[in-house]
């Protein structure tokens, strides 16, 4: 079963929709401590994914894999009305268990610089190497070294080297064997293209973005997703902006359910 940790509501209403957060590749439930701590008024879930923190033992064969582990995971808390928040593997999470999953109770989907898809066979062959070859040094090599050259890639281009410094060591302490696995078995190139099905959720959902994420700007504008800027953000917005996250985050809310 996947670890969780849940948080009461200081409101006793029942009709108040759970918020169930997703992390992202190397990250764990820890990260969204910000965003609990500034939403006392909704009962939350914060999912550590298979194969991270304390779902380190657990492993995950692939997105509808996941789809079923995190609806028992839903069953054990008696979580029946909820809001998916996912951030870029999360966020892909989160999409695929909406768009797929047929779970009555979702209320709405906040999608945090999440990869909505590749559309062609070149591209996700090309995904596909490209993921098998991180898996591989995360395997065989340093996982302080590789951690180094994965947070060069473009999408962290925003980070200083003091934030990326900081990030190598807290990603260093992950199993970097669960963590290759993981990354394989939900490589962007098995996930379905899903614009298209995000297109017709019968739920509110919202594609929030770091002003500083150039690439998933793009994403968003190139597909006419419903969109919300987190300012002075990169790819990680709750993160480096947790203030202006909140505050999108209950505006969105304002609208579920």
């Amino acid at each position: 079963m996947l670890a969780a940790h849940s948080y009461p509501s200081q409101e006793k209403n029942d009709q108040t929709p759970w918020l169930v957060f997703l992390h992202g590749l190397l990250g764990s439930a820890d990260d969204w401590s910000s965003i609990v701590e500034a939403c006392p008024n909704y009962p939350r879930l914060v999912v550590d994914l298979p194969g991270h923190g304390d779902s380190c033992h657990i492993t995950c064969q692939g997105f509808s894999d996941f789809n079923q582990q995190l609806f028992r995971l839903l069953e054990q808390y008696a979580v029946q009305r909820f809001v998916l928040v996912g951030y870029s593997l999360g966020a892909r999470l989160a999409m695929h268990f909406a768009c797929f999953a047929n779970h009555k109770g979702l209320q709405g989907l906040v999608i945090e610089g999440g990869n909505v898809g590749l559309q062609n066979a070149q591209e996700r062959q090309a995904r596909e190497s490209h993921d098998h070859q991180w898996a591989e040094r995360f395997r065989h090599q340093p996982i302080e070294r590789v951690l180094n050259d994965w947070y060069q890639q473009a999408v962290f281009a925003d980070l200083t080297d003091e934030q990326r410094a900081n990030l190598v060591a807290l990603r260093a302490l992950n199993n970097p064997l669960a963590v290759a696995d993981m990354l394989e078995n939900t490589s962007l190139s098995k996930q379905p293209f899903l614009v298209e099905p995000l297109m017709h959720l019968s739920v509110p959902y919202c594609y929030f973005c770091g002003e500083k994420d150039q690439k998933f700007r793009s994403v968003s504008q190139q597909y006419a997703l419903p969109f919300t800027l987190i300012k002075n953000a990169g790819h990680n917005a709750h993160r480096e902006n947790p203030q202006h996250y909140v505050i999108a985050l209950h505006h969105f809310l304002s609208h579920c359910g």
